[in-house]
């Protein structure tokens, strides 16, 4: 392992929009297996790096770099890098009107693989993937998250996930606005797709979703950049002293 490149290394990241910074000098090192949970509070740019690590347009990287299996991928498109393994679970997934969640995984499939199954194929593989995270089979044939509940948009992110297998999956707040069943239901799927060739950079402002997954390692992100990393316990001393504790780092 020591000799691998990690699955994903930012260094010294800044990134905005125009001329307005928002990331501000990110370094963060993901390697296979890992969990990391990046932990702040609304504003303060956790949601800007997901987009940007993904290669959202909007964003305009100013400085730095980000590697993904050692290759440098700051200025790919975002196709390339869902090709090659990334995976971004939004915030707030957009519905799709008259494309079904199957339809919809069969597309997203054939872009990360580069090979097409065929309707039964894909079929019996997404059946698969729902009976293991518990989903239910109608769920397939329903147009992309119309009409869906924020919980069932959020599980039909992790059932991308189970279908897709990508080597790293961002999660950008997958646990906002769930309540607890749905909080777990999200989190007992991503526990089943973690492996020691996957890793997975949790983007959270809440200790909540840590209740139920176990994180390998926890950031602290403040203004734009990490103040402090930590084992697990850092997100329980978050819950207990807030983020203005950790705000002293940047002054």
């Amino acid at each position: 392992m020591a000799d691998t490149a990690p699955l994903l290394q930012i260094e010294n990241l800044h990134a905005g929009v125009e001329d307005f910074e928002i990331l501000k000098g990110v370094d963060l090192t993901v390697r296979q297996g890992e969990i990391h949970a990046l932990m702040g509070p609304n504003g303060s740019g956790k949601s800007t790096l997901a987009s940007v690590l993904m290669g959202n347009p909007v964003y305009k990287v100013s400085e730095g770099r980000i590697l993904y299996k050692g290759e440098d991928v700051t200025a790919a498109p975002p196709t390339d890098r869902g090709a090659a393994g990334m995976f971004l679970a939004f915030q707030h997934p957009e519905a799709i009107p008259g494309v079904s969640v199957i339809q919809f995984l069969r597309q997203a499939l054939s872009n990360r693989t580069g090979t097409e199954l065929t309707v039964l194929e894909l079929r019996l593989k997404v059946m698969d993937a729902m009976k293991e995270l518990g989903i239910e089979s109608s769920f397939a044939d329903r147009y992309l998250n119309e009409g869906f509940s924020g919980g069932e948009r959020k599980r039909n992110e992790v059932l991308q996930m189970a279908v897709l297998e990508p080597e790293l999956a961002i999660m950008d707040e997958t646990d906002s606005g769930l309540d607890i069943d749905a909080l777990r239901t999200v989190a007992d799927g991503v526990n089943k797709l973690t492996g020691p060739d996957r890793g997975f950079l949790i983007i959270t402002h809440y200790q909540r979703l840590l209740d139920y997954i176990t994180p390998d390692h926890v950031h602290i992100f403040l203004d734009g950049r990490i103040v402090e990393s930590g084992g697990p316990e850092l997100g329980e001393r978050l819950e207990e002293e807030g983020y203005e504790s950790f705000r002293t780092v940047l002054t």
